[in-house]
């Protein structure tokens, strides 16, 4: 077994939901890193209002450390960090960014590599591509590596031609510790359920594979969660949630029919994405209807695992056509899935391997796990 690491890692939250959808992704690598030996110090900015809506308390398995959101906080935080074997930037701190992603690199030195984690890979790409002078251009070839959550092919070869030394995919994955099956919950009925903050690179496909079906389905009953929703025009058969805390996901993807996935633009363009829900419902056995992008059969066989639609009319065919029976079996199917390739378990001995040997010329594992 590799030695153990101190791992130094800068991101949005672990310990709040709130306007963070990288919440679960965080928790479930950390956990599982904890339990290979590696000591995580998790740094957080007190910053959009996620300490006062915190869902989990601080957890044994990293320690835990909220900064002011102030230059002085993040000056503080990284001379904390000096000295640990890895640290790590993760995208979308939220605040000070562009702070963090240079003076963290001050702190490379023997026995310290300092990595770049993106868990929003297509709009980084998108925003350096589009201006000569964004000030991570000029960085991303003195990380030692970038991790991305998401993305094949387009995605590594995109942060080679920045100068990347080299860039790896650890996917999104299942921790079956916080996502199992649950009983249904009257509550959360419905024929088809879908849960997704509303984002600018989002809404036209869910305008496209879940309004406009509920529109055309004026009998079934939809079910909306997620946090922005709240003036946007809906049918009269889909009932809005407003934020749903992650203690109550697995009741709602166990009580509905199906539960709905939906890509974001970038995601889906470049396709080998799968967002956390998708293994979040899986991992509650949950029958789930995807949009169609490249590379999902490398995580579900498509209309045996899951069903996978390339517009709102086949999501009609498809709800027109799921029986109970039918849309159980799916779920125990993708659920026997994700526990045998897919959790986080998995993805923190990718990592593990990854840096086992010590500082070196990254290259790209290619391929989906």
């Amino acid at each position: 077994m590799a030695a153990p690491l101190n791992i130094a890692f800068f991101a949005s939250s672990l310990v709040s939901a709130y306007w963070n959808g990288a919440a679960t992704y965080y928790r479930g690598m950390v956990r599982a890193l904890s339990r290979l030996g590696h000591r995580i110090t998790f740094y957080e900015p007190d910053a959009y209002e996620r300490q006062a809506h915190r869902d989990i308390e601080d957890p044994d398995w990293a320690k835990v450390v909220v900064y002011p959101a102030t230059e002085d906080g993040v000056f503080r935080s990284l001379e904390a960090a000096r000295g640990s074997d890895l640290i790590i930037k993760a995208s979308g701190v939220g605040v000070f960014d562009e702070l963090l992603e240079r003076e963290a690199l001050r702190l490379k030195c023997v026995g310290t590599q300092v990595i770049f984690w993106d868990v929003d890979a297509p709009a980084t790409l998108e925003r350096i591509g589009g201006d000569v002078n964004d000030p991570l251009r000029a960085l991303i070839p003195r990380y030692d590596l970038v991790l991305t959550y998401g993305g094949g092919d387009p995605i590594v070869a995109a942060y080679r031609r920045f100068g990347a030394r080299g860039c790896i995919p650890i996917y999104n994955a299942l921790d079956p510790d916080t996502h199992y099956p649950v009983p249904p919950e009257a509550r959360f009925k419905a024929d088809l359920s879908f849960l997704g903050n509303r984002l600018p690179d989002r809404e036209r496909r869910v305008d496209a594979f879940f309004l406009s079906v509920a529109r055309k389905l004026p009998s079934r009953s939809f079910l909306l969660a997620g946090s922005g929703w709240e003036d946007k025009d809906r049918p009269g058969n889909v009932r809005y949630l407003g934020h749903l805390g992650t203690g109550d996901h697995n009741a709602f993807n166990c009580s509905s029919r199906a539960v709905l996935n939906v890509s974001r633009d970038g995601m889906a363009r470049n396709g080998f994405s799968p967002a956390t829900r998708v293994f979040e419902a899986a991992g509650a056995g949950a029958c789930m209807i995807t949009d169609r992008w490249d590379g999902i059969e490398e995580f579900f066989e498509p209309q045996r695992e899951i069903c996978v639609a390339q517009s709102g009319d086949e999501v009609v065919e498809v709800l027109e056509r799921l029986t109970p029976s039918v849309a159980a079996a799916m779920g125990t199917r993708a659920l026997a899935r994700v526990r045998a390739h897919h959790t986080y378990a998995h993805r923190a001995r990718q990592f593990q391997e990854i840096f086992a040997a010590g500082p070196t010329d990254h290259g790209y594992i290619g391929g989906a796990p």
